[in-house]
């Protein structure tokens, strides 16, 4: 009789089992019910019926299971399941309560345990499985996160990466939500220890962290990671298999090229990923930003429809419907939408700095100024709003504070050009010519290869050059910058001027010409162009005098 009833309670735990493999579970809460009481609630199946009642969203119900069978304490992982429901219903203080009094230091190391935390000291997790440690540091971090405390909730992450490098949701927090500054992540990075197998996870993690400055160590990262296995390197230098055709990596690679201003091509490679995969959201800002830059407005208007469509909860649909309003110079729409979108992510930093964007773009600094800096306090580790901010204070002309936030910017990325592109530009408007040539030549060296987007900086340094009375070196940086951008009246205007300058009438007089033919109405270049002809034609008349003096051997009176 007793072999017929563990028969029936191994059949019973093999139907819940099941039922939460094909998510069916209703039937396995309905049937891990059963087990339960039949099996005399034994430890095992009450943490199954625990778990599909977790699954099927009926937290409360979890959470009063557990403790009515005072098995909170008795298990960690029991512990971590109570965290979990009173995460999902927003109880964060109770939720750290649950998980009980323990301290970490800056670095991500565990300094005190609560005495039921010491699995928290075994750093090697079973075989393929997440270590049970680095799973409850990262619910501390989102519990620290959520009650807006990211200082703790940024020393949980580590901690959690720190017991198991296999913890992805812990670096998806960090670089993410941009809560270390490039030095940072890398240091972080160094101090993981993954296994030799793993260096292809290495690499991964290498390749998401903030890319400015690191053009040939990144691209040698992506060479290794989508070639085949080499078999005679060194196996710790090894990595075990491609991820050539992998998307996370391709969208990795997207990430490389926006920030290195390479739009078309990450306007591209996104596209076509999407194409392979229309869902895959961590792409979806990358590819919203270059068709932004791009003026793909066609392309934002659809993406926007489609995504509010399929996600009308998530702040990237909302974000792509400002975009799009901000492509159309509807500034009102644009930061309507970007408001909506930190609504219901406020984490979500794109949003935050569209929304300032928006604001700035009419005029209204103080409303942009009160969106950088909600962006500046939430993501301490993402230099682009303290750059944000010094640029609103260089178009009202404020330049000491604009200086003060462009340090700041350089002192969280110092590889990023368009940092010393700004402070280019605001010691040129300090009539700093000296200094605000070696801020641009330094965003030059940071910005290979050239493209387009890094035109306005060949322009900035080229006007540098001129009021230095370094014409040539002027007039070389003008035609570079042709070269980019072919049709920039002002750009043929200003190599016209300082042809001008050099008393090179006639090369001045053609480059006003294009200038006009580009933009008519060009009053300083119409002024200049009639000036240029007037000074021609004085040179050519007395040119043309001396000569008829010269040949009739009459004295001439200049």
């Amino acid at each position: 009789m007793r072999e017929l009833g563990d028969h029936h309670v191994e059949k019973l735990r093999a139907v819940v089992r099941d039922c939460l493999g094909k998510h069916l579970y209703s039937s396995a809460i309905f049937f891990a019910d059963k087990l339960a009481t039949m099996a005399g609630n034994q430890t095992q199946d009450l943490y199954m019926q625990a778990q599909a009642l977790y699954l099927g969203k009926q937290y409360r119900r979890a959470l009063h299971l557990l403790r009515r069978h005072h098995l909170v304490t008795t298990d960690l992982r029991f512990r971590y399941l109570a965290g979990k429901c009173l995460e999902e219903v927003k109880e964060w203080d109770e939720c750290l309560l649950m998980l009980g009094e323990s301290e970490v230091d800056e670095e991500g190391n565990v300094l005190m345990l609560d005495d039921q935390d010491t699995e928290l000291l075994d750093k090697d997790a079973e075989e393929r499985e997440i270590n049970i440690g680095a799973a409850i540091c990262l619910l501390r971090g989102r519990a620290f996160e959520a009650l807006e405390n990211r200082a703790r909730a940024l020393r949980w992450y580590k901690a959690a990466l720190k017991a198991d490098p296999y913890c992805y949701e812990a670096f998806e927090h960090l670089i993410d939500h941009h809560m270390l500054t490039s030095e940072e992540e890398a240091v972080l990075l160094n101090s993981l220890k993954f296994d030799s197998e793993d260096r292809w996870l290495s690499l991964l993690y290498s390749c998401r962290t903030k890319k400015y400055g690191q053009i040939p160590v990144i691209e040698e990262k992506f060479q290794e990671l989508e070639k085949e296995p080499d078999e005679s390197r060194p196996e710790e230098y090894r990595v075990s298999c491609s991820l050539k055709d992998n998307n996370d990596l391709i969208a990795c690679r997207a990430d490389y090229l926006y920030h290195r201003g390479e739009f078309q091509r990450c306007y591209d490679t996104t596209k076509a990923l999407l194409e392979k995969d229309p869902y895959h959201l961590n792409c979806m800002p990358l590819h919203i930003g270059s068709a932004l830059e791009l003026g793909r407005k066609n392309d934002l208007f659809l993406r926007a429809h489609n995504l509010v469509q399929e996600y009308p909860q998530k702040a990237i649909s909302w974000f792509a419907v400002g975009c799009y309003y901000y492509c159309i110079r509807q500034f009102d729409h644009a930061r309507r939408y970007f408001c909506k979108a930190t609504t219901l992510e406020g984490a979500f930093a794109p949003a935050w700095l569209g929304f300032g964007n928006a604001h700035a773009a009419q005029d209204e600094s103080d409303q942009a100024m009160a969106a950088y800096r909600t962006a500046a306090r939430l993501f301490a580790g993402c230099h682009l709003p303290a750059l944000c901010i010094g640029m609103e204070y260089l178009r009202t002309n404020n330049l000491n504070l604009a200086e003060q936030f462009f340090l700041q910017a350089k002192s969280i990325c110092p590889t990023d050009p368009l940092v010393y592109n700004e402070l280019g530009v605001m010691a040129y408007r300090n009539r700093d010519y000296e200094t605000a040539s070696c801020w641009l030549q330094k965003a030059l060296q940071l910005a290979p290869p050239f493209t387009e987007a890094w035109e306005p900086t060949v322009v900035n340094l080229a006007h540098t050059f001129r009021k230095l009375k370094s014409y040539p070196e002027a007039i070389c940086m003008y035609e570079r910058a042709l070269s980019l951008f072919p049709r920039n009246a002002s750009t043929y205007s200003a190599l016209g001027f300082t042809h001008h300058l050099q008393g090179n009438t006639g090369k001045a007089i053609d480059c006003y010409h294009k200038a006009l033919g580009l933009k008519s109405d060009d009053t300083f270049t119409a002024e200049m162009l009639t000036s240029a002809l007037q000074e021609e034609c004085l040179r050519l008349s007395s040119a043309h005098d001396a000569e008829f003096y010269s040949l009739s051997g009459m004295p001439h009176i200049s």
